[in-house]
C-alpha cells in the first residue's frame, strides 16, 4: 500500500475515524486484526486517535481495540474527549416538532437520546437488523427533551430532505442520497462531524493543522473539509474533491495505516 508523499508523519497528530464502512464494515461490531494492529502501533508512536460516528455508541469490540482518546456520536452532536463530556447538541422543541411532522407514510423513524433510542414501526413494517439487535422503547415513550439524533427509513426520504432544507436550514441533514438513499439523518444546528473533529482537536491540544480524517459517505464531508488531511475509503464522487488520498476498500485500510505507522516510526 503506498502512502502519499505528502500525508503528515510528524507529531503530534489527530487520526478520526469513521466507523461504518471506514473502520469497520457496514454494520460491522468489531475492527479486522490488521487494522487493529496497525492502530496499536500508531497509539504506541503518540498518534491521538479518535471515533466520529454517527452511531449513539461505538461497539465495546471497536472501543477495546482502538483505546481512543476521544469519541464523537450522533453524527458528531455528542463529544466525549476523555471521560470528559464535552458537547450534547439536542433539538429544540420547534426544531423537534418540525423533524416529526414528516409527512412519510410508512416510514420507520428512530429518535436517539444519550441512553435510549425511540423507534417507531408502522403495523406490518419490520425493524432494521440492527434495530432487532438492539432493546429500543416505544415511539409513544420519547421524551420531547434530550433528543440528539432523527432518522428516517423510507424511499422517498429525499422528498422529507428537500423540505427540511428548505423550511428549516440550519438543520443538519445527511444520507437520502447515495450510499444511503432510503434513510435520512437529521441533527441539531452545528452537529455535524466536521464540527466534532474541531472540538476534538481543541480538546486535546492537537493544532488543526495536525488533524487527519478518514471517511466513506456523505455525512463524513464535513470533517474532510475541516482536516488538514482526508482519506477517503472507497469511491463515493462526493468525497473525491475532499480527500488528500484513497483507500480504495475497506478492506485495504489495515494496509493503509501500516503503512502510515511505517513511516511515522522511520522518523522517531
Amino acid at each position: 500500500m503506498i502512502l502519499p508523499e505528502h500525508a503528515p508523519t510528524t507529531l503530534p497528530l489527530l487520526m478520526a475515524f469513521d466507523l461504518d464502512g471506514t473502520l469497520i464494515p457496514d454494520a460491522g461490531r468489531e475492527v479486522a486484526p490488521d487494522i487493529a494492529a496497525a492502530l496499536g502501533r500508531l497509539r504506541a508512536y503518540g498518534v491521538t486517535l479518535a471515533i466520529i460516528t454517527g452511531r449513539d455508541t461505538p461497539p465495546s469490540a471497536v472501543r477495546t481495540a482502538m483505546q481512543p482518546h476521544a469519541v464523537a456520536t450522533n453524527n458528531g452532536g455528542r463529544v466525549l474527549v476523555g471521560d470528559d463530556l464535552h458537547l450534547e447538541a439536542s433539538f429544540t422543541d420547534a426544531d423537534l416538532e418540525a423533524v416529526l411532522a414528516h409527512e412519510l407514510p410508512g416510514a420507520r423513524v428512530v429518535l436517539f437520546t444519550e441512553d435510549a433510542l425511540y423507534v417507531d414501526l408502522p403495523p406490518g413494517v419490520e425493524p432494521e437488523p440492527w434495530m432487532r439487535a438492539r432493546s429500543f422503547r416505544p415511539f409513544a415513550d420519547a421524551p420531547r427533551a434530550g433528543i440528539l439524533k432523527a432518522g428516517y427509513y423510507h424511499p422517498d426520504v429525499a422528498a422529507l430532505a428537500g423540505r427540511l432544507r428548505e423550511r428549516h436550514p440550519h438543520l443538519v441533514l445527511t444520507g437520502a442520497q447515495d450510499p444511503y438513499p432510503h434513510f435520512l439523518t437529521v441533527t441539531p444546528e452545528g452537529a455535524h462531524k466536521g464540527a466534532a473533529l474541531t472540538l476534538i482537536a481543541d480538546g486535546l491540544g492537537v493544532p488543526h493543522d495536525r488533524t487527519v480524517a478518514f471517511g466513506d459517505s456523505d455525512n463524513d464531508q464535513a470533517m474532510l473539509e475541516v482536516a488538514a488531511f482526508g482519506v477517503q475509503v472507497g469511491d463515493l464522487p462526493l468525497l473525491a474533491p475532499h480527500a488528500d488520498a484513497r483507500v480504495a476498500q475497506q478492506a485495504e485500510l489495515g494496509a493503509f495505516l501500516h503503512a502510515w505507522a511505517d513511516r511515522i516510526g522511520a522518523g522517531l
